[in-house]
């Protein structure tokens, strides 16, 4: 039986202020892909309300469980995301050149959207019972540096150089979050800084390409800078009021590309204008600050942690999209949360959402 004040306290604000933003995407995806001659293109948006179903399922079932499960059973979900990773390695579907996905049924799920939320639940156990404050030292991070290292390797040679970095990301929110000592934490950012060089060898060459032509797309504008030189042009098209729906010239001309997943965003902003803009940002900023709201009147340290991650992995989305779009990161291919098309990114924010929603509704009764 489900307390009845656990559902008493269901945040609707934030569930509707999510699903706005998500409905903002079914909406730009159909504008985006209306005029192209491809069925499956056209049929894209249905698509989208479909995982949009799903995603509110998965919702649901994120916000009944009680979160301190997961604290329970943190490491085998861990252990099973490993193998999930490893099965995509060895038997996944392969589609550009990336082996990313497995199919279920009809269904092709990308694991590695879901192993991000797999690492923040294993992180939070992991420091739940910690130190005070200024204690930790370099080597209470060995084994979480295993645990994420292993995550971000296996996705790394997918290749997913955009979810990876995300992995390294949400390392960086929890040794933030542990509270470090300065000390401590300036010896961090320098192993971080000497390990750098090394890292730019274990790139592909399309991705070393692409970080080159993030300074100067001009050097293949129709190779590796075509993306944001497009991205770019119809960004600044779209002026104060925008072009109106149906009309962007760059995405219904087709110089866009993936323009309903990596640049819905230049689809949004040329179609919309700055107006539309800043309505978009207003609405991500309030649902970022109402997750740190609720992450720092969490019940106790797991939910905090959870919290913390989830919100500091959507953020990242959120500002490495919008800014790969204008030119200020690489083009890595990262979808913008709720709004670009896509089912497991899809299922993988309403999980989230459900369990931001799932720990504050029981913060009070712990």
């Amino acid at each position: 039986m489900i307390d009845r004040r656990v559902v008493s306290n269901f945040n609707w604000w934030f569930f509707l202020l999510a699903l706005t933003i998500a409905c903002l995407g079914v909406v730009i995806i159909y504008s985006a892909n209306h005029g192209r001659p491809e069925a499956f293109f056209r049929g894209l948006y249905l698509k989208q309300i479909y995982w949009i179903g799903y995603g509110l399922i998965v919702m649901t079932v994120a916000v009944l469980v009680d979160y301190h499960l997961l604290s329970r059973y943190a490491y085998a979900i861990y252990a099973l995301t490993v193998l999930a990773l490893v099965f995509v390695l060895v038997f996944g579907t392969v589609t550009s050149g990336s082996r990313r996905w497995i199919h279920i049924g009809s269904l092709s799920i990308q694991v590695s959207e879901f192993a991000k939320i797999a690492l923040i639940i294993t992180l939070a156990k992991y420091f739940e019972a910690g130190k005070l404050q200024g204690q930790y030292q370099l080597k209470d991070l060995f084994i979480p540096v295993l645990l994420t290292g292993l995550l971000g390797g296996l996705i790394f040679v997918q290749p997913d150089l955009g979810t990876a970095m995300i992995i390294f990301f949400i390392f960086l929110i929890f040794v933030t979050a542990i509270e470090f000592s300065y000390r401590t934490l300036l010896r961090i950012f320098a192993l971080g800084v000497a390990a750098a060089p090394f890292l730019w060898f274990a790139l592909k060459d399309y991705q070393k390409t692409r970080l080159l032509t993030l300074f100067n797309p001009d050097l293949d504008p129709l190779g590796a800078g075509y993306h944001s030189i497009q991205s770019k042009i119809a960004i600044g098209s779209g002026g104060f009021w925008g072009k109106g729906l149906l009309a962007g010239t760059q995405s219904r001309l087709n110089f866009l590309p993936e323009k309903h997943t990596d640049f819905i965003f230049s689809v949004f902003a040329e179609e919309t204008g700055f107006i539309g803009v800043m309505i978009l940002f207003s609405l991500y900023l309030i649902l970022l600050l109402k997750g740190l709201h609720i992450a720092f009147r969490a019940g106790d340290r797991f939910g905090l942690f959870v919290a913390l991650g989830l919100v500091g992995s959507i953020a990242y989305y959120v500002i490495f999209n919008i800014g790969m779009t204008i030119g200020l990161f690489p083009v890595t291919g990262v979808p913008l949360p709720l709004l670009s098309y896509g089912g497991s990114s899809l299922l993988s924010n309403f999980l989230a959402l459900g369990l931001l929603l799932n720990i504050e509704m029981r913060r009070t009764l712990h």
